[in-house]
């Protein structure tokens, strides 16, 4: 209930508390502020039972705490019948990256035999080597023609 007070923030208002009501006073309040935090509670608790009765017995296991979103989007989410729990648990993350590397670090160790091939084969040998410069025109050749700039 008191989760965002600090320390420091008690004990100003006890010493408020103190100063306002004073010393005589204050266990008289404090029973009263209890008392009416009680009735509170019991009247909250009162009222959604009748709406659980209005409801009828097939809402007979709802929670007004589902009224919360993220409280909703969660139930929903760890509901099995969806079937999310498996594939969040197939899904190997670990594993994936692994591939990934060994993947990256394949093409690494291949570069230099797909340039050479490339460079032979007059570059259609399937692999682009993203590592290599892009060739200067001559000063003949026009430049490509782009239909979306014209």
């Amino acid at each position: 209930m008191f989760n965002d007070i600090g320390p420091l923030e008690l004990v100003t208002i006890i010493v408020l508390a103190v100063l306002v009501f004073g010393p005589d006073k204050l266990p008289k309040v404090i029973q009263d502020v209890m008392r009416t935090v009680r009735k509170i509670r019991e009247f909250s608790e009162s009222a959604k039972q009748d709406i659980r009765d209005e409801l009828g017995p097939e809402f007979k296991d709802f929670e007004f705490e589902d009224l919360n979103p993220k409280t909703f989007i969660r139930k929903q989410l760890d509901n099995d019948e969806l079937g999310l729990k498996e594939i969040r648990n197939g899904f190997d993350l670990k594993k994936e990256m692994a591939e990934v590397t060994d993947a990256v670090h394949g093409r690494e160790s291949e570069a230099p035999s797909a340039s050479s091939s490339s460079s032979a084969s007059g570059g259609s040998g399937g692999r682009v080597d993203m590592t290599k410069k892009p060739e200067e025109p001559r000063k003949d050749d026009r430049p490509p023609f782009d239909a979306d700039a014209t």
